[in-house]
């Protein structure tokens, strides 16, 4: 199992927005339904610490094949696209990058 790792770069004062754009992928089941396996997105909590911009999202594939046709499925798919879009209109997203790991158990 490969675990793809999203870190936002957010806009701190437009933390609902990308809560929002979050949510829809989580509970819309746009990952799982394209082929993902969500571990979760993971924001800042306010008065804890830390960066109050930075944001991350978890997903498991089998293999970096699964990820490709996730990714061509995300594509595919209406409610990634219209997401995707409302993601870009909000500006919550200054920054994106992408990393993989693997799981030690």
């Amino acid at each position: 199992m490969i675990y793809h790792c999203i870190r936002y770069t957010i806009d701190p004062h437009k933390l609902d927005d990308f809560e929002a754009y979050a949510r829809k992928w989580m509970e819309g089941d746009i990952i799982r339904r394209c082929g993902g396996k969500p571990l979760g997105y993971f924001l800042p909590e306010k008065g804890l610490g830390g960066p109050n911009n930075v944001a991350l999202a978890l997903i498991g594939f089998e293999s970096l094949a699964d990820y490709e046709n996730y990714r061509g499925k995300l594509m595919d798919d209406s409610d990634a696209r219209a997401n995707l879009a409302e993601g870009e209109k909000s500006h919550c997203i200054l920054v994106e990058e992408r990393s993989y790991f693997y799981r030690i158990e």
